[in-house]
């Protein structure tokens, strides 16, 4: 069975991803490094993970497996998950696939060269409903494009 994993922290999709994996009977797997308020009526589990900067991506990158999927807006942690043949969507609801994710990786580090070279950038914008809509099909298709592959 395909499950769903999230990396909670500061995740702007997640009742998007209890709908999705409710609809499909799926589990989801929030993980943190604190408590969030999960539905537990909704099949949703909730971990927590010692505090630390990686703890959250350490464990979904051991525990998750092959037609799983993770939503992560962590391109390194996406990277991590693809490599063990899992799906890997953006809070954003772009995929990240093996041919994309090497010029993720590179982006990344760029705008973090930028970053610290003092250039103040703007975050990202809050999502719309339109954004969230849009994100609930994508999350839709990749799943079942894994429970396919299962």
């Amino acid at each position: 069975m395909t499950d769903i994993f999230v990396d909670g922290d500061a995740c702007p999709v997640k009742d998007e991803i209890y709908a999705v994996g409710a609809r499909l009977g799926l589990a989801v797997i929030v993980v943190a490094n604190q408590r969030i308020h999960v539905p537990k009526d909704l099949g949703v589990e909730m971990i927590v993970v010692e505090a630390g900067p990686d703890a959250a991506d350490d464990w979904i990158a051991e525990e998750i497996r092959e037609s799983d999927v993770v939503v992560t807006a962590d391109i390194p942690l996406a990277a991590r998950c693809l490599e063990v043949g899992a799906f890997a969507l953006g809070t954003n609801g772009r995929e990240f696939t093996s041919e994309s994710i090497g010029g993720a990786l590179a982006t990344r580090e760029i705008k973090a060269h930028v970053r610290e070279t003092g250039v103040m950038t703007g975050g990202p914008s809050p999502l719309s409903n339109r954004d969230r809509s849009r994100f609930s099909n994508m999350l839709d298709q990749v799943v079942h494009r894994a429970m396919r592959t299962r």
